[in-house]
């Protein structure tokens, strides 16, 4: 593979994802002919999926036959044009200007109900292992291996799919992909984005500089703001990763509070910066089928959006790279399951649940076959398993069931035991004193009626299936659902923050990340302090 971007190299990332989540919102409102060829024209499209093999997943549709929605957002370091080349300072790289790393990568997931939104962030540092891929339109080409995870741009955003996928295990319905001056204008284009920070800060690499409050950010301070990578936090991606959820949460507010969507004039350069800006997969290649989507992401309340990071660690082998931490699995599998963190539970808003109340009967009454959901106080993969066949006719159903608890996150140490009976008719859960909630998100996972829950006196839970589960992975009649979310585990050290909080302020960092000629390394306190000749990036 081609060697990933090397921390700290001069030519600086883009990092928004403004221009895709919330400027997409706006293209539904600029109707008439010319508007609408004139975006379409602007639109860029590309495969959602170029992996090899596999595909970029399917989404589980909630009981009411909806689906949720989850599309990978792209900040890439590639210099498209001459614009983008002056903005990033370096096009060293070749005809396209860069080496093509995703250096902005976030899952925005929208809920089946779409009652509330996630967006994870995943650090570009991150080692995992990458799919083999290959881009059809450059015919460039991968056996995959051990690398950043940035890296897998290289060959196309749907291999970039395809690598988020395989790490997640979350399904992509779309990708959209930005480019460096896209920020520019579309900063420009609101009026501009109010953001805070904590201290005086000057990062002479992304050139952002200022001073402790709150600013007006427009243009290339804009830019500055969401590229710099040694002005928050400890000089990392995770630093970075919690300013862009200030910036864009601010944006969207901006967006709503502004007046931009009711003004002609606002919302046609909104909508015409946005197009400008995008790359998306090939499902989203129209103003149409832009605003389909746009629609869904406007239904969701600000409260109920909730960013996260994806839980790192230093990797013990390089000090400038991540590998994934605790709790990041729980997040992956929260998303996946489409389940709302924007309540301690876990639980749907209180909107989801009037839609369930008023939902059809025939709907509610196979819902009401699983038992009723008690929140175990153990995270999924906490939770073993104990399967055994019941049967003489059904041969490898115990381990094909046991594969299936494995891949919906229960503990890695779920197997399989010997029946006390090979004349079993009816399928059992049966648990220990004290098991009964987690017993419980068993069977929600299986479909299992909560007739089929036994309480015994063996510790632990006992999975012993009967001649009536022959085949398939959900329970004949069932509805297999998720376990409750542990957003405990889900939301630790995630970086968390809702919609609504547009009063954080970015954490300007205090260590030595940064440095000028002739003094080294400093803070980017100090460095602000010394350099009074250099402009601040906005008053």
């Amino acid at each position: 593979m081609r060697k990933a971007a090397k921390k700290g190299q001069k030519k600086s990332p883009i990092k928004i994802i403004a221009i895709s989540t919330a400027g997409v919102m706006v293209v539904a409102a600029a109707g008439g002919v010319y508007a609408y060829e004139k975006l379409n024209g602007n639109i860029k499209s590309d495969a959602l999926f170029a992996g090899t093999s596999g595909n970029a997943g399917t989404e589980k549709v909630d009981a009411f036959g909806r689906s949720p929605i989850n599309m990978l957002v792209i900040g890439s370091d590639i210099r498209a044009n001459a614009a983008d080349c002056k903005l990033g300072g370096d096009c060293a790289g070749g005809s396209s200007g860069g080496d093509g790393n995703a250096d902005v990568e976030m899952v925005v997931h929208i809920s089946a109900d779409r009652s509330n939104a996630t967006v994870m962030s995943v650090p570009r540092d991150l080692m995992t292992n990458l799919p083999a891929c290959k881009d059809d339109k450059t015919g460039a080409s991968t056996s995959g291996g051990y690398g950043m995870i940035n890296s897998a741009l290289q060959y196309g955003p749907g291999c970039s799919v395809a690598a988020i996928h395989q790490l997640t295990g979350i399904p992509i319905d779309h990708f959209a992909m930005v480019d460096f001056s896209g920020v520019v204008a579309m900063s420009d284009a609101v009026g501009g984005v109010k953001v805070c920070v904590s201290n005086n800060v000057y990062d002479p690499q992304s050139h952002l500089k200022l001073a402790k409050g709150t600013h007006t950010l427009k243009g290339v301070a804009a830019l500055e703001f969401v590229r710099t990578r040694h002005g928050f936090g400890n000089g990392g991606d995770i630093g970075r990763t919690a300013a862009q959820h200030i910036f864009l949460t601010a944006m969207i507010n901006q967006m709503k509070s502004a007046g931009t969507l009711t003004s002609p004039t606002k919302l046609w350069n909104l909508a015409n910066a946005a197009t400008k800006a995008l790359t998306v997969d090939t499902s989203l290649d129209s103003i149409p089928k832009l605003t389909g989507l746009a629609e869904d992401l406007n239904k969701v309340p600000t409260d109920r959006i909730t960013f996260t990071t994806m839980q790192t660690g230093a990797d013990p082998t390089n000090i400038n790279r991540l590998v994934i931490a605790p709790g990041a699995q729980t997040l992956f599998s929260t998303i996946a399951n489409d389940q709302s963190l924007t309540t301690a539970s876990g639980a749907k808003s209180s909107a989801a649940a009037a839609t369930a109340k008023a939902a059809p009967s025939t709907a509610a009454a196979s819902a009401s076959k699983a038992p009723a959901a008690t929140k175990s106080a153990l995270a999924p993969s906490e939770i073993a398993v104990h399967v055994a066949n019941g049967t003489t006719t059904l041969t490898g159903r115990a381990s094909e069931l046991q594969k299936v608890l494995i891949a919906d996150g229960y503990a890695s140490n779920t197997d399989i035991e010997s029946p006390p009976s090979t004349n079993i008719k009816t399928t059992t859960l049966t648990y220990g004193p004290g098991r009964a909630a987690d017993a419980q998100e068993v069977a929600s996972s299986l479909g299992l009626p909560s007739s089929a829950l036994k309480q015994g006196t063996a510790s632990g839970i006992h999975l012993l299936i009967g001649t009536d589960w022959p085949t398939g992975n959900t329970y004949p009649g069932g509805k297999a659902s998720a376990p409750p979310a542990n957003t405990k585990v889900a939301l630790s050290n995630a970086n968390v923050q809702t919609g609504n909080q547009t009063g954080s302020c970015a954490q300007v960092g205090t260590q030595d990340t940064v440095s000028l000629p002739g003094y080294g390394g400093m803070t980017p306190i100090r460095a602000y302090a010394l350099s009074p000749n250099v402009k601040d990036s906005a008053p």
